[in-house]
């Protein structure tokens, strides 16, 4: 099987969810909206909870992107990622090294995340489809993250021939000052998720990416 390589494109829009804001709503249908709205690939991000709750909540969302030809990539979880069949996965720079999730995925997606040059650059080298810079603003939904300011979110993309996408505090207030940067396009938690409206949300979101980065 040939590796699957991502275009730029998908990376236009890339959600990633968050539960912290489900209120009465499915994650599924959330995830649904969210595509119908204009989003381009779909990560799931979970933290504690067990591998047969994260493979359950997978499933479901695998069917929503399934039905609209989505990439799908699990955070974090090789093991997640395998079972449910997604199209590949992510990993920060504190999680496995790129190489053995290479080693472990196949053909799958792989997704790394960067804060400097060196790691992008060496995440290339080890088989990444694409890099996760940021976080670029300041955010509340991932307290750890670091902050990368605008001049090293144009070096990296300089540096790697893969697709980059930014994340961190990316609301449609700020998007803009991304413009010029290299990005292929944002990735976003809370600018969608938080919103009452989520297809409304990411419809304006998408318009405000292609806008910047098309």
């Amino acid at each position: 099987m040939l590796k699957l390589k991502l275009s730029k494109e998908s990376m236009r829009l890339y959600a990633v969810t968050d539960r912290m804001w489900l209120g009465n709503n499915l994650l599924a249908e959330q995830v649904e909206e969210c595509i119908r709205g204009g989003a381009t690939f779909i990560q799931l991000r979970e933290k504690d909870i067990t591998f047969d709750e994260y493979l359950a909540l997978a499933n479901e969302i695998k069917k929503v992107t399934d039905k609209y030809k989505i990439p799908f990539v699990i955070n974090d979880d090789v093991d997640v990622a395998i079972a449910c069949g997604a199209d590949g996965v992510h990993v920060g720079q504190r999680d496995m090294q790129a190489d053995d999730v290479r080693n472990k995925i196949g053909d799958k997606i792989l997704g790394v995340s960067a804060q400097t040059v060196e790691q992008a650059v060496l995440a290339e080298k080890m088989g990444a489809d694409y890099i996760g810079v940021g976080a670029v603003f300041s955010t509340t939904t991932k307290l750890d993250a670091n902050a990368v300011c605008i001049e090293t979110v144009k070096a990296i993309c300089q540096a790697v021939s893969i697709p980059v996408v930014a994340i961190g505090g990316i609301t449609k207030q700020n998007i803009m000052q991304l413009k010029g940067s290299g990005v292929d396009g944002i990735a976003v938690v809370s600018a969608i998720f938080a919103e009452d409206n989520i297809f409304e949300a990411a419809r304006e979101i998408r318009g405000l990416s292609d806008s910047c980065f098309g």
